[in-house]
């Protein structure tokens, strides 16, 4: 390369830089930077977006080579804060390569494992002849997309503002909405072959320590090529991975995630996933929305007696069913019996069979309205569900009275605000029906009891995932069901073992102390 060896030669200048730290001696870059061009070609092997730019620095009037990805950077950053400072500026008085390279940090290393992680994080890296470190620019820059309203967590009076897949974006969300110095952020690293930044926050005077160490150890044990999302990660460090119910719960909500911080939860930020980890967590979580924040506190509850009636519903509605059409059918009124006889009366399958060709039918049904465009994936769910109800009732497939329990079942699991725990809803359906349709009223009684004995041991970080009913908190039921005025909730909730259970300046009007 001739371009070098022009300087081989030259007398050595000197170029002010932050003083060089202890390095490892292990596969150390050179001080020839033909070598070490020669190395990034070769660890970067049939990259086509692998920039090396060759250049002279001029304040000391010495080659050097500045290497990053293109698509992974912000060009601007690179021509006007790097390039151009060590082109064109020259100041006798000042060679400090901090003040002429205007980045808000620059690292320097000497390994290449160091310098091959930069590169792929979006950062670029400087190499100058003559010198045994590398410098690290922070020009990170790759395409993402703005802040948009979130598609599945809707609210009418919240904030319409979402997380993106841009981990630092998603930081600053939250950091609007909790301007504390409390607020701290531990940062970690995992995965083998695509490294994922994952970042936890929490506030340093409310948050329970042993709660953060038991995630921070969870995550530590990772041992993974990669983590793709969010819910990825909530799999591999949940307490219970063969438990249908989620133990960790995944927000697009920047407000929801604040709020939780605030009641003494972490939240676990992580980068490329447009979903934030919040824990630890208990089953009425997943029944709050934001929404019961913005709206009268009866209005509130209303809805949130709407939405555990609708997970009972959801769950127990078709076994219902199946357990009084197939061994109780005495129980109900004779005019309603006589009308439900007249309808199954063509029908040739047994209650239990007509039950699973509806309800698969309708997953099936909702499932392809999910993965249509959005514009004809609605008008399918819909018109599909009429058609193919209606044409299988005239075929004399499934009766009225099915339809209409399969219809009321759909519109109960719609109504929980969480999609993870409505997912676990669906499921548990099925296992109900089963039991009811072997042993009716005593198979759903078992059922039922084994949920709740599942719901009584689950834990989220080792914090019991049935309080405040079991064990049971009165103190945190001014939020269970009943979502009490905002002016007499004054404690955060003993489910998050926060260490500051009384909220900042909460105090009750006078009269009220004893709520």
């Amino acid at each position: 390369m001739p371009f070098f060896r022009r300087y081989k030669k030259e007398q050595k200048n000197q170029l002010s830089i932050p003083k060089q730290q202890n390095m490892p001696s292990q596969n150390l870059i050179s001080s020839e930077i033909v070598e070490n061009i020669a190395e990034i070609q070769d660890i970067f092997s049939d990259t086509t977006d692998l920039v090396v730019k060759n250049f002279v620095i001029k304040q000391i009037n010495r080659p050097a080579t500045l290497v990053y990805l293109s698509g992974l950077t912000d060009k601007n950053a690179i021509n006007n804060d790097v390039l151009k400072p060590l082109l064109f500026e020259v100041d006798q008085e000042n060679t400090d390569l901090e003040v002429k390279v205007a980045l808000g940090q620059i690292k320097e290393t000497n390994t290449w494992k160091n310098i091959e992680d930069a590169i792929l994080q979006g950062n670029s890296v400087l190499f100058i002849d003559g010198r045994t470190v590398a410098y690290q620019f922070d020009t990170q820059g790759w395409p993402q997309r703005g802040i948009e309203d979130t598609s599945i967590e809707s609210s009418l009076r919240g904030a319409h503002e979402g997380f993106t897949e841009t981990g630092s974006s998603n930081i600053a969300l939250i950091r609007r909405h909790i301007p504390s110095r409390e607020l701290k952020i531990k940062e970690m690293t995992i995965g083998e072959r695509g490294k994922i930044k994952i970042s936890i926050m929490y506030l340093a005077d409310v948050a329970n320590p042993e709660v953060l160490q038991e995630l921070v150890n969870r995550i530590n044990k990772l041992d993974v090529d990669c983590i793709i999302n969010t819910a990825a990660l909530a799999e591999y460090i949940e307490d219970n991975p063969y438990s249908p119910f989620p133990q960790l719960f995944l927000t697009e909500r920047p407000d929801f995630a604040a709020s939780e911080i605030f009641q003494g939860r972490i939240a676990v930020v992580v980068d490329r996933s447009p979903n934030v980890l919040i824990g630890p967590v208990t089953f009425e979580t997943f029944f709050k929305s934001m929404d019961d924040y913005s709206v009268r506190w009866m209005s509130a509850s209303f809805l949130r007696f709407m939405r555990y009636f609708g997970f009972f519903a959801a769950i127990f509605l078709p076994a219902t069913y199946i357990a009084v059409i197939s061994f109780h059918f005495e129980i109900i009124p004779l005019k309603l019996l006589l009308s439900v006889g007249a309808s199954r009366e063509k029908v040739p399958f047994p209650p239990f069979i007509e039950a699973i060709i509806m309800e698969i039918t309708l997953e099936m049904l909702r499932e392809a309205g999910v993965r249509l465009p959005a514009k004809i994936g609605q008008t399918v769910g819909i018109v599909g569900g009429i058609v193919i109800g209606q044409a299988a009732v005239q075929a004399g497939i499934v009766s009225n009275i099915m339809v209409i329990v399969v219809a009321l079942t759909a519109i109960a699991s719609f109504i929980i605000p969480n999609y993870d725990m409505g997912s676990a809803i669906r499921m548990l359906r099925f296992p109900m029906m089963i039991a009811a349709s072997l042993f009716g009223f005593v198979g759903l009684t078992v059922g039922l009891m084994t949920l709740i004995a599942h719901f009584v041991a689950l834990e989220s970080l080792g914090t019991p995932y049935g309080s405040p009913i079991a064990p049971l908190r009165f103190t945190d039921w001014k939020d269970l069901f009943i979502r009490f005025p905002m002016w007499s909730i004054v404690k955060r909730p003993e489910s998050t073992r926060a260490i500051q259970r009384k909220k900042a300046n909460s105090k009750l009007p006078e009269g009220e102390e004893n709520w």
